[in-house]
């Protein structure tokens, strides 16, 4: 018999906790492994709580009801929310300020950059880009011809909620935003709360996206930005997911990973690209000078 969670955090029965972890596989991909039945109770003790559940059994049989999608999306978002901050890394945002805006400004002219973050969760790397572009459009260094669209997706709607309103409290600035850039960027709304900019807010559109589905519908993009987020999927649906990333990037785009991930062998759709110090990762196609 499952044992109670709404009321301890007792351990998880063995079968509920693969047919939980089977149906978060199945709906977002995320591979929970044999080892994370604490993860799982602790982030949906309260889901039990509100819904006058006992165990996690019960829950997975509900969410599964076709007439339980908010239910279902909730569970996703307790189980897929992760934190992040402002200019994560560093490298990339050096890289695309340095190299990536000046070479495809001269390339492609007036042309629309299109730049992909997904897996945004609250907009601080989306809207981190669009920082680094307002700065580069204000360098002076023929950076006013730069008209760049920032698509911002990920699977929870909790979170693209709170990135769309793109408010944040003094805590969330902390990480990783600069005094200057937080002056230059916010306008502070009360005493804890400071609202990103509309000139910065104004190129990025969230909309909300499973890695599972055909990103064919987005288009195509000079950058992708698909970090932290590979680590959580299965082998088989890294490498597809990475095969559609390839797919969904002009000839010479280029791919931002996570510190500790990897295209995992597909040397035949990406050439290696050093950042100095991180590294990234070109669409092969045609000579591109990145």
């Amino acid at each position: 018999m499952s044992k109670s969670l709404a009321g301890d955090m007792s351990p998880l029965d063995p079968d509920a906790y693969q047919a939980f972890s089977a149906f978060l596989r199945s709906a977002c991909g995320i591979d929970l492994g044999a080892n994370k039945q604490y993860l799982v109770a602790t982030r949906i003790r309260r889901i039990l709580l509100e819904q006058k559940l006992s165990t996690l059994r019960e829950l997975t049989l509900l969410i599964q009801q076709d007439s339980q999608r908010a239910l279902r999306q909730k569970v996703i978002d307790a189980m897929t929310t992760n934190e992040t901050f402002w200019f994560r890394d560093t490298y990339p945002f050096e890289y695309l300020a340095r190299v990536l805006l000046p070479d495809l400004v001269k390339r492609k002219g007036r042309e629309r950059i299109r730049i992909w973050s997904a897996a945004c969760s609250s907009g601080q790397e989306p809207y981190s880009i669009s920082m680094v572009v307002e700065e580069y459009q204000r360098s002076g260094l023929g950076a006013r011809a730069c008209d760049v669209e920032i698509l911002a997706t990920d699977l929870s709607s909790s979170v693209l909620d709170t990135a769309m309103r793109g408010t944040y409290d003094r805590q969330s600035l902390m990480r990783g935003l600069s005094d200057e850039r937080c002056r230059e960027f916010f306008q502070q709304e009360d005493q804890d709360t400071w609202r990103v900019r509309d000139s910065v807010r104004s190129r990025v559109r969230f909309r909300p996206l499973n890695l599972q589905e055909s990103f064919f519908l987005l288009g195509k993009f000079d950058i992708v930005f698909c970090r932290n987020v590979l680590i959580y999927f299965s082998n088989e649906l890294k490498l597809e997911i990475l095969r559609k990333l390839h797919a969904s990037l002009y000839p010479g785009g280029v791919l931002f990973l996570g510190a500790s991930e990897n295209i995992s062998g597909l040397n035949n759709l990406f050439d290696m690209i050093s950042c100095n110090p991180g590294l990234a990762y070109k669409a092969k196609g045609h000579p591109s000078s990145y």
